[in-house]
């Protein structure tokens, strides 16, 4: 089981950015999937980034793609979501989640969930 907690977030004027990071506790973290979504107030939680347990693979979402990279390092149990050129879209409370099969574009594919990190961009 994997605990996650995510850090970083905050309020940032347009075209600023930021890191996001998440901790996961327990010894297999390395073994996990991991992916960041956000929900913005009133929409349903939408994919943002994926990256597979060895870093292998990653993905992202058309609007993020360019913009956004998310990175893992198993040493410290930690996965990022280096965000720049944010726009007041990217609004939204950023959840980071893992899973030890499943690498998904869909939340129904992630057993493990943060509590989430606000961010958000003012025009």
């Amino acid at each position: 089981q994997v605990q996650l907690v995510e850090s970083g977030g905050g309020s940032v004027q347009a075209g600023d950015s930021l890191r996001l990071s998440c901790v996961a506790s327990g010894r297999t973290f390395r073994n996990y999937n991991m992916a960041w979504f956000r929900q913005a107030p009133g929409k349903e939680r939408e994919f943002v980034a994926a990256i597979s347990w060895s870093a292998s693979n990653s993905y992202y979402a058309d609007s993020v793609k360019g913009r956004f990279t998310i990175s893992r390092d198993n040493a410290k149990n930690t996965v990022y979501l280096q965000m720049s050129s944010l726009k007041p879209e990217d609004t939204a409370v950023y959840y980071c989640a893992g899973d030890l099969f499943s690498i998904s574009r869909r939340h129904e594919g992630y057993a493990y969930w943060g509590q989430g990190t606000q961010v958000t961009v003012s025009s």
